[in-house]
């Protein structure tokens, strides 16, 4: 009898204990839940906006004036190259689900570019870059048979077009009151025209026959063309082509005839195609170094200043200007560069 008491005890333990764990379960799996919806934040509904940027510059300039008044979320990370950029299920439902996504455009995103033109996406689009081209402000670069140039953000007169087209849209879409909007707009292209008038300053203290600029891909052709550069790069405007034996050859010429102190590497991009440069100028006794490493399609580390547009080109201005024998300070336009040199 005793041994029968002490079983049906046990057994009602058990019982206890197995209801609690299972209610533990199922208030972890509700939990769990909330914190992967993207419209809440540490299991709080976020009931803002929610804006979709494909790469870090269009999501800058979009947070510049959306401030606190939207969520926006960036696609592709520090580092990696939008060309070459294939998007995850996680990219689909976040482009799907959004309130507006904000692209580059001009086939900068590769891949991204099948997802954007869905019918539940593409009502929704934003196209900073074709915008600042129809805008009639700011002639786009061709190269080759008819490939158009994507990156206008090295260019900060050109991209204050698109803060003023990304503005347009953000009030018409009564992200927050027009004069809230339209005073952050103002206070970013403070930001902007300063950053142009130290490019344009230090970029004009390079010696006048060191003035090009050799990379390892084509992206700077707007910063050429605003601050009189010649730009060449290894590779075209995409990075889903290997640079050419030929290309190399040409670019080795020009470095030994035009005595080009350095060339630059990009941080999304392999550095084998610049080091095969470096080591066929030197072997004609050209005296070439790696001039630094430039963003192009993606800024630095987020949380550094570098991984903000206006970090991003400082760094670029900066490091172009000191490599090729011009005069700007170490730490750059505010001090704030972190990854000089």
């Amino acid at each position: 009898e005793k041994y029968f008491e002490y079983s049906k005890c046990m057994f009602c333990i058990t019982i206890f204990r197995t209801f609690t764990a299972l209610s533990a379960l199922g208030v972890a799996l509700l939990l769990a839940g909330c914190g992967n919806n993207g419209g809440e934040t540490n299991g709080v509904a976020d009931s803002r906006p929610h804006l979709v940027a494909t790469v870090g510059m269009v999501g800058d300039l979009v947070r510049a004036v959306v401030g606190e008044d939207a969520n926006v979320t960036v696609l592709v990370s520090e580092g990696i190259d939008p060309h070459l950029y294939t998007p995850t299920r996680q990219d689909v439902v976040r482009l799907q689900g959004a309130d507006a996504v904000f692209y580059n455009g001009l086939l900068l995103e590769g891949n991204l570019g099948t997802v954007l033109n869905r019918p539940r996406v593409t009502d929704r689009t934003f196209a900073v870059s074709e915008k600042i081209i129809a805008s009639g402000k700011v002639e786009l670069l061709v190269e080759g048979d008819d490939e158009r140039d994507p990156h206008l953000w090295m260019d900060p007169l050109a991209w204050m077009v698109g803060l003023e087209e990304v503005t347009e849209a953000l009030i018409e879409m009564k992200i927050a009151p027009e004069e809230t909007l339209r005073s952050r707009a103002a206070a970013y292209r403070a930001e902007l025209e300063a950053l142009h008038a130290y490019a344009e300053k230090v970029f004009a203290s390079i010696p006048e026959a060191q003035r090009v600029l050799i990379t390892a891909h084509d992206a700077f052709g707007y910063l050429g063309r605003r601050y009189q550069i010649e730009v060449r790069g290894i590779q075209g405007i995409s990075t889903d082509a290997e640079a050419g034996l030929r290309e190399i050859e040409g670019l080795v010429r020009l470095i030994v005839n035009e005595q080009i102190p350095a060339v630059f590497v990009e941080s999304t991009i392999a550095d084998r195609s610049v080091r095969a440069l470096i080591e066929g100028a030197r072997a004609r006794g050209a005296q070439v170094r790696i001039g630094g490493s430039l963003y192009s399609d993606a800024m630095g580390v987020r949380g550094t200043y570098e991984g903000t547009y206006l970090g991003m080109i400082d760094h670029n201005v900066t490091t172009i200007t000191r490599a090729l024998g011009g005069e700007a300070p170490v730490d750059g336009r505010l001090g704030k560069l972190t990854h000089h040199e």
